[in-house]
């Protein structure tokens, strides 16, 4: 059941018709309701998206206008808690964000060092000492950064602040003179900055860098972070480009992209959005940059590879292979490919391309009916983190990282934002409650890394396919970008509830939440509650003062195979209804419902390899958790798009 009520603001209420309809999209269908609801007046142009669990923002200041996101609302007050996503984002602000602190600190004796902050610390002179950690080191900080922003926007806390202010200044004070920063070249080899792009994440870096500076802004109003932000995307601007004094390159790893068509959105600096369009169409393109580049390194005083780089021999790896417009499959390394392509729709949206989209349709639907795991995982081989030929789905074997599934989720909400097909709000539904939502315990301080569908525990030992797979959640990872991507996910959840357009407001995921979100000048505050999952009834709440006509389209999910809509009780008739003048008069209160029920198809205790159920009509497959829940599931994905699986229950993982 959907209830939407709506509080002194639909025309029903004056004795006008509203009107409750199906509304055909592209594939899927969402329902929609059609009033002028009442809304209060606020500032014009403020159109700051921080809908979500009590996304709110005490610092928000009017001079955010200019760097505001464009088409998206501002919130008001703090929802009531949601049962199940609202508990994890509680508990990655309570937990998660202070211990993943202390980790980056290296001030966990129980996990090995990480050297992020450290590192920063040692490049802006503050400490002696060498780099450590991963080549991209410096991405796990800004992951962090980023939801510990996300965090401020939903409750204030000023000791998070005071943290963040600090690690700002300190990032700030390691950034070079022309805004270069990356710490491992600067304390390194600061000559050998930008000479291997294919291998070493230096953009990958500056894109969620670039990011977080956003997030901070928006979240605190704070421009410290924005300011270091746009002298390193100015510097990427005078660097990368067609001009012959410019190299002609990309990051081995995509992130840069969706960075910088932020970053425009945000500033309407046009320099950004067609470096981030640059960046992709080059990919790809001969002769091949990676190539140029390994030339370029064997002829000049770089240290001489004794080998050619593995990554020069498997461009497909990183998407580089063919100009993506030549692309047909979904290749290589997963998170790559989906921080790629959300960065493709996303500049196919504001660029207006045709071409480009028709990338997108066909590199997602390649995903979502061949190379997708019930459960939303992607990314079925542990060589090389990536995908592999059409329904080679493994159970045992998955990798099926958790940073993957993230990326579907970044990607299929920027496909809602291109064209509102409720298939991909179906794939995000999917991919959060049963890969994301499952890789966090709930301590708040273990994570998965990946996520089989099937685990032996005693076989893990004996059987080198599997070291990949662990059968219980970690404390951190020497490549630990989970944790902190986890993080960032909840704390900006609200960034998938709802997609905003100029014709209607479309909610994608039913997560409790209260929204404020701006309509052509005045703020529509809703507030969505229930107890979603386990219950499939959700009641929104649309507050109103002056009439707006709008549209509110609920997503139909595709295991709700009966909905039905009602309107103070009155159930609507073949999707349409209208009220009667003597129904509504004097009444200040309207209710609009929608029955989602569904014959819920649920898997049965079997064998170990039992073949079981079907397809499930149901949010929740079977969700990894804290002992209380389901550990695994083992699940066979067929040709036919036919799941058949079982599952164990495992107090002991």
């Amino acid at each position: 059941m959907i209830a939407v009520n709506a509080l002194s603001g639909w025309t029903a209420a004056l004795g006008q018709p509203v009107h409750f309809y199906r509304f055909e999209t592209s594939h899927r269908e969402y329902e929609c309701a059609f009033a002028n609801l009442r809304a209060a007046p606020h500032q014009p142009n403020v159109v700051r998206w921080l809908a979500g669990l009590g996304l709110r923002s005490p610092h928000y200041k009017e001079e955010c206008n200019e760097w505001s996101e464009c088409g998206r609302s501002r919130s008001s007050q703090p929802a009531g808690s949601d049962p199940l996503i609202g508990q994890c984002q509680q508990l990655v602000r309570a937990v998660a964000i202070p211990y993943q602190w202390e980790v980056l600190n290296d001030r966990n004796p129980e996990v090995p060092p990480s050297h992020a902050v450290e590192n920063f610390r040692l490049a802006a002179g503050r400490a002696r000492g060498e780099f450590h950690g991963m080549v991209f080191q410096d991405s796990d900080g800004a992951k962090w950064l980023e939801a510990a922003a996300w965090s401020l926007c939903q409750a204030p806390n000023p000791d998070l602040e005071k943290t963040v202010d600090d690690l700002i200044e300190l990032i700030a004070a390691a950034q070079c003179a022309d805004g270069y920063l990356y710490t491992y070249f600067i304390l390194n080899a600061p000559q050998e900055r930008w000479t291997n792009l294919t291998e070493c994440h230096e953009l990958y870096c500056a894109g969620h860098l670039i990011e977080a500076g956003l997030a901070f802004f928006q979240g605190t109003g704070k421009r410290r972070l924005l300011e270091v932000v746009c002298r390193l995307a100015d510097h990427l601007c005078t660097i990368f480009g067609p001009e012959r004094h410019q190299l002609h390159g990309y990051d081995g790893h995509p992130e840069i992209e969706l960075a910088l068509a932020r970053f425009y959105e945000a500033t309407k600096e046009q320099r950004y959005l067609a470096l981030a369009n640059y960046f992709v169409e080059q990919r790809g393109t001969e002769p091949h940059f990676y190539d140029i580049e390994y030339e370029k390194r064997q002829q000049s005083c770089v240290p001489k590879s004794d080998d050619t780089p593995w990554m020069m021999k498997n461009k497909a790896y990183s998407q580089a292979h063919l100009p993506l417009s030549e692309q047909r499959t979904a290749t290589g390394h997963a998170v790559r490919f989906v921080y790629l392509m959300t960065a493709v729709t996303h500049l196919a949206r504001l660029r207006q391309d045709e071409q480009q989209r028709q990338t997108c349709i066909r590199l997602w639907q390649n995903i979502v009916q061949r190379q997708i795991y019930i459960t939303g995982a992607i990314g079925s081989q542990g060589a090389g983190e990536a995908f592999s030929s059409d329904y080679d789905l493994s159970n045992d074997t998955a990798y099926a990282e958790s940073c993957a599934s993230i990326g579907l989720m970044m990607f299929a909400r920027r496909m809602l934002e291109m064209e509102p097909d409720g298939r991909y709000a179906d794939m995000m539904e999917r991919a959060l409650y049963n890969t994301v939502l499952g890789s966090i315990a709930f301590d708040g301080r273990h994570n998965f890394y990946v996520n089989p569908l099937e685990v032996h525990p005693k076989t893990l030992r004996h059987n080198g396919i599997y070291n990949h797979v662990s059968p219980v959640r970690r404390r951190w990872f020497g490549c630990a970008r989970c944790p902190p991507n986890i993080a960032r996910l909840f704390t900006s959840i609200g960034h998938y509830i709802y997609t905003p357009s100029t014709c209607a407001l479309y909610v994608n995921l039913y997560v409790g939440n209260r929204a404020a979100i701006s309509v052509e000048g005045y703020a529509l505050r809703l507030l969505m509650s229930g107890s979603y999952p386990w219950r499939d009834e959700v009641e929104i709440v649309v507050e109103s003062a002056p009439p707006i006509a709008h549209t509110l389209a609920l997503r139909l999910p595709e295991w709700c195979s009966a909905p039905q809509a009602s309107l103070n009780g009155l159930r609507a008739s073949q999707g349409l209804f209208a009220y009667s003048q003597n129904v509504a008069a004097g009444r200040s209160h309207q209710t609009i419902a929608a029955d989602a029920s569904a014959s819920r198809i649920r898997p049965s205790p079997s064998s170990q390899f039992g073949r079981q159920g079907g397809y499930p009509a149901w949010p929740l497959d079977l969700m990894s958790g804290g002992g209380r829940q389901w550990d695994r599931v083992t699940q066979y994905l067929a040709p036919c798009r036919q799941s058949v699986f079982s599952y164990r229950r495992n107090r002991s993982l």
